[in-house]
Parts: C-alpha cells; structure tokens; sequence
C-alpha cells in the first residue's frame, strides 16, 4: 500500500513542476537568497503574489508554502495540487497532519509540527494541513549529467518554531553537496555509505555502483533514507542499522563514502550530544575509527572517501597524528553478525515533532554552507582562516610509505563482482591516502560556533557553562586547534602503497561544474602512471598541457625579462604554480608532439647547461604537474 502512496506522490511532483528551477520562477533569485539565511518572508510575499494574480492557489507554490517553507495549507488546495495522492494520501504518508479544530499558534507550536511557524497571536483554521516533514527538489550536476530528486526530511528550524531534537534527521547541506562533489565517478560493483543520513550519498552513489550498503545508527534516518530512494526509483540501495562498520562487518566494498558525525563535544554530563552530529566517542577518534577502519574493508583498488575534522595538541602538528592512523598496525576483529537489513519503506514514516531542548538546535555537518562553514540561522558564517593555518605542507609519491591498517569496531560492505568476500582480520593492507585541509579554527571559535548552532544564544548563563566545558575539555587534552577537510583513501591493487600526501589548501577551489570527483580521478591515474615510470622512460613520454591550464607573467615596467611567472589551474583545486626558465620553457613546448627528454636537450642547448643536471632538476618537477593535473600524458 505505501509503495503505491510513493508512486502517487511521485506522479504528482512531476505533474506539478515541483522542482528547483520552478520554486526560482515562484519567488525569485533574491528570495531563494534568502531561503539559504533562514529568511522566508520573501518568498512567502512572492507565493502570496502569485495567488493574488491569479485568484487560485497554484500547485507548485501549494507545495513549496507545505514542504517548503513549512506552513499550512488548505486541504483543498493540497487536493489540487496532489491529484493522485490527495491530502488523505499525504496524511496516510506521514508528510502532513490535518487540523480538524482551528488551534491557536502559540499554545500548540510544541505539539504540532508545522504550527510553530505561524504568525504569534494567529490560530490556524480548521480543515488546513500542517507539514511533518520536509520534501524538497534537489537538482544537480555530477560526471553522469544532469539529475534531479525530491528529497524528504525532518522539518528545521524555520518550520518547527524552536531547536531541532536529538532524532532529528537533516536534509541535504553544504557539507553533503561538497562530499558528493568529490565522490570519484569509476563505475565500480558495490559502494557503502557509512552513516547514510536522508541517503543523499547513497544515492550519488547508485549512480555509479552496481549496488549500495547505506548504513545508520538511526532507524529513523534509515526510514526516510529508504523513502527518498523509492520516491525517486533508485532500486540498488540496501539499508542496514548499525555503528560504524558493525553492519557490514566481512565484506568489502570497491567505494566507501562517509560524511561522519565529527563534531568534537565535551563527554561530560550537562552537554548534550546528537547522534547525527557527534559520534559518541572522544576527541576526533569517531573520524579515526573510520580511517583505520577502511584498510580490512575495501578490495583491492577500492577508494575511501570521507569528510572529517582532527584535533592539533600542543607541540604536534596534527598532520603527525593523522600520519599515525595511517601507519597504525592492525588490531584483530571480532567477527560481528551481520544486521538484519531494513526494509525500504514498509510502513509510513512516523512522524517525529522533534521536541526543543534548552541547549540543543543539533547541527550535522550537513548544515554546512561550503565546505564547512556553518549554516544555522544562529550563527555567523565564518571566513577561511587561513591565516590561522600552519605552513602549506605537501609531500606527493611518497614511495615506499607506510599505510592506514584497519582497527578494532571496524567492517565495511563490499561483495566484489557480486559474490561475498570475506576479511579475515589479518588481510587489512596499508592503504595509499590523500588529506587535504581546507580550514583550521581556535579551540574558542569551534565552541562558539557548536554552541549557537547548538540553539544556546551568547547572551545566557547557559552558554557559558558550556563553553567552559568545551574549554576545559580542549584543555585537558592540550588540543590547540581543530582542522577540517577532505580525506581519500585508497588500498593499492597490488604490491605497496606509492601515494601518501597531506597539504593544505585553504583557497578557493577551481571551476568543477560537475564536481571534483574525475579530476581526483585523473590525479591519481597520473601518479599511478609516472610512478611506475622510470626517468627514462618519462624522457621518452609526450605530455600535453591540460586545456584549463594558463600561464601568467608579472613584469616591471620597462624590463623585457618577466619577474614572475606562475602556472593557474582553472579547474580541480585551482592551484598555482611558480615556474623558473626551464619549468616554463619545457611546459611552453608540451604540445603532445615532442617528448620530455628532446625538449630538456634543446632547453640544455639553449640555456647552455649541462643536460643532465637540467634534467635532474626537471624531472620531478614534471611528475608533480603530472600528478596535479597541469600536465597530461599522451603518448608513451
């Protein structure tokens, strides 16, 4: 029956235009603006507009004044604007609930989802329909195409009136839209999303792999996660309910995907925690039981990707420490039983009015606007703080380093060409690994910024008392700073890993319109190949300059000969690259037509060096452009 509610409700969204470029169209750029600061006064003057012109509720805008911007609607515009579904149907659903008495606002806000909202002093008419979730267009661009999905979630703050609750399961976000950017596109059999969330990465994830896992300590999340796929007639998803790896403990997996819940939080009485923010554990340890986790449960060839943040401690710098999960020896698992799988939506959602707490509008990483700054309606968006960070620190092709080797609570899913493989606990193998840091905050500013988003306003007793306790707890553990970004992990395909490289790239990222996930593709296709290449071999290649490629060139006015010179990459992470005579000449003459070691012996000639040295110094050089994407590989 309710699989046959889903089919309705999705025949009516398509017949309404319920998506994202119609919702622009309803209430304009500037109020879509607004929407993403929590503000939707301007897009309810615009809905309100529309009727008015045309003397009748229009379907879309029904919709989006429901689901969108949280508030009640006529049951007979509902009736119109879901033909098939019908309000009845949206009831039976568990996406609205009928007000059969007018209900005053403020009396009934912390009872009735979808109340909240309303105007104070207002009562809501009987025979309207309040929203008890979120469902939301969501449209997108990815190596495959363009797509687009109606996403369903729990209500926000906007909609609810007050604080989120502890089983509050988040919508789609900053943070989720940069992991999905980065999900690398390689057509692979199975694919696991640890901690799924609504499903979102999941669902990327289908796109590319024969068949998901998505895991979640949420059943709830777990519900709505099944719902989204079937809402959208994504088939290939498997649900499971369980921690960490525990779920698919024994199986490997060719992609594993995790936006976990990294929030660093005091484990002391009086501050609350969320499931789908923090994970339960001390410190930064929730992001490193998922890295060391990863080795005994991707295939051989199998990729990591996850986002986290990990705690520098005075004296060490926190590249030292992630370093260390890397190189950690293996600890043996416990074989656990496999969880029995949920079943995809075998009931209508429960709904769940997410009551407030005093000290608790939980914030998942989802929230994010970018990469990881916050979103909330209660804090301040945070600029990068680059100057905060350490030094740039970037060490490719490490050859010969020592990996990542699983631990203790971990498993992840993944039946190689469709048939089950087994991990015994001693086959985890070290992993090649990529870390990119995007951003550092002081131990002050990242408490400051959880416990707004926390729903704990700066101007309470309540809000010092927990922003002693998270600088106590930061203090005790000689945490000096707190770094986030983006992790890759990868388990070599055979032999030892050849790629361990940790940097720092706080800038803005190139033009990737369809995410970044080929260019980390390419990237690690190119080490790959010039790590398995010899000098002379190199000599014998013919690269090409990458099409997104430029060069520029400073001078003194007056002076024939350039004071600077630099590479800019347009796409991937944008970077920038100082060039000297030679690195410019020998990157001027790659056209695909002339090889590494002609080009070298006429630059000699030309410069009147010895032709050995020149090539000693461009030679690696060369493999590091190879592997940022400046220059491409051709012809061998």
């Amino acid at each position: 029956m309710t699989s046959a509610l889903i089919d309705r409700l999705r025949a009516d969204l398509a017949a309404a235009n319920f998506s994202v470029s119609a919702l622009t169209g309803l209430w304009g750029i500037e109020a879509d603006a607004a929407l993403r600061r929590n503000q939707r006064v301007p897009a309810l003057r615009g809905l309100d507009g529309l009727r008015e012109r045309l003397g009748h509720a229009e379907p879309c805008a029904t919709l989006a004044r429901l689901f969108v911007l949280g508030l009640p609607v006529d049951r007979a515009d509902l009736d119109v604007a879901l033909p098939a579904l019908g309000a009845a149907g949206a009831e039976e659903l568990g996406l609205a609930v009928s007000v059969d008495a007018g209900v005053d606002a403020d009396v009934d806000a912390d009872v009735l989802p979808g109340v909240g909202p309303v105007a104070s002093g207002a009562s809501v008419a009987a025979g309207t329909l309040c929203p008890l979730l979120e469902l939301r267009p969501y449209s997108f661009v990815d190596a495959h195409g363009a797509g687009s999905w109606w996403i369903v979630s729990d209500l926000g703050e906007l909609a609810l009136g007050h604080p989120l609750g502890e089983s509050h399961v988040l919508g789609v976000g900053g943070a989720s839209l940069t992991l999905t950017g980065l999900l690398i596109p390689t057509p692979v059999a199975s694919a696991l999303d640890l901690g799924t969330g609504c499903g979102i990465q999941a669902m990327h994830a289908s796109r590319h792999a024969d068949r998901v896992v998505a895991t979640d300590i949420s059943v709830r999340a777990l519900e709505l996660a099944a719902l989204n796929a079937e809402l959208n007639e994504i088939g290939n998803i498997e649900f499971r309910l369980g921690s960490l790896f525990e779920p698919v403990a024994g199986e490997r997996f060719d992609h594993i995907i995790s936006n976990p819940p990294f929030v660093i939080t005091p484990r002391v009485p009086g501050v609350p925690a969320y499931e789908y923010r923090d994970g339960g554990l001390v410190g930064d340890a929730l992001v490193e039981a998922v890295v060391r986790g990863a080795a005994e449960h991707l295939t051989p060839g199998g990729v990591a990707q996850l986002l986290g943040n990990w705690e520098y401690h005075a004296g060490q710098d926190a590249f030292e420490r992630l370093a260390a999960w890397l190189a950690a020896p293996v600890t043996p698992v416990t074989p656990v039983t496999p969880v029995t799988p949920v079943t995809p939506v075998a009931s209508p959602v429960t709904p769940v009015a997410s009551p407030a707490s005093p000290a608790s509008a939980p914030l998942r990483p989802d929230e994010f606007d970018g990469d990881f700054a916050p979103n909330s309606l209660n804090s301040a968006r945070l600029a990068p703080l680059g100057a905060e960070s350490p030094s740039n620190s970037h060490t490719p092709g490490a050859e010969g380093a020592a990996g990542a080797e699983g631990a203790a609570g971990a498993g992840a899913e993944g039946a190689h060409g469709g048939q089950q493989e087994t991990v015994q606990a001693t086959d985890a193998a070290a992993l090649d690994a990529w870390i990119i840091e995007r951003e550092v905050q002081a131990p002050t500013l990242y408490a400051e910024t959880w416990i707004r988003d926390g729903g704990t306003r700066s101007d309470t007793a309540d809000f010092d008392l927990l922003y002693g306790a998270w600088l106590d707890d930061f203090a005790a553990r000689g945490v000096s700073q707190v770094g986030f970004g983006y992790m890759l992990l990868r388990r070599p395909a055979a032999g030892t890993p050849t790629f361990r490289r940790l940097e720092r790239l706080p800038g803005t990222l190139g033009h990737n319109p369809g995410g970044m996930g080929s260019h980390l593709a390419a990237c690690l296709a190119a080490h790959d190949w010039h790590a398995a290449t010899d000098d002379a071999r190199l000599a014998r290649a013919r690269l090409a300059v990458a099409s997104d490629v430029t060069e520029v060139r400073h001078y003194w006015p007056g002076q024939e000969d350039p004071t600077l010179m630099t590479l800019h990459q347009g796409t991937g992470f944008g970077r920038l690259i100082a060039l000297d005579t030679g690195l410019a000449a020998l990157v001027g003459a790659s056209d695909g037509e002339l090889d590494v070691g002609s080009i070298v012996a006429a630059l000699a000639e030309l410069l009147d060096v010895d032709e050995r040295e020149l090539a000693a110094d461009l030679l690696p050089r060369v493999r590091e452009l190879l592997e940022d994407g400046f220059l491409q590989h051709r012809l061998a």
